[in-house]
């Protein structure tokens, strides 16, 4: 049986999905471009519109490579 207060938002969903792409490429060269090419290729545009209004309101919740990942994707 779930607990509700177990239950993510979309909001914190999308944080908790770009959050984790960025972890799993950190050891890549280019950790940002490639967080934000995974992004672009596999997410809807609500999908990343979303991400990018959510990186506006609440900046402290990306890690700095999702952070940098969603600047270019807004770029």
């Amino acid at each position: 049986m779930s607990d509700e207060s177990e239950v993510m938002s979309t909001g914190d969903r999308l944080i908790y999905m770009a959050n984790q792409i960025a972890r799993n490429l950190a050891a890549q060269r280019n950790a940002e471009a490639e967080t934000a090419d995974h992004i672009r290729r596999y997410w809807t545009g609500d999908m990343r519109a979303r991400l990018l209004q959510l990186a506006a309101e609440r900046p402290d919740a990306l890690s700095p490579v999702a952070a940098g990942a969603a600047r270019r994707i807004a770029a």
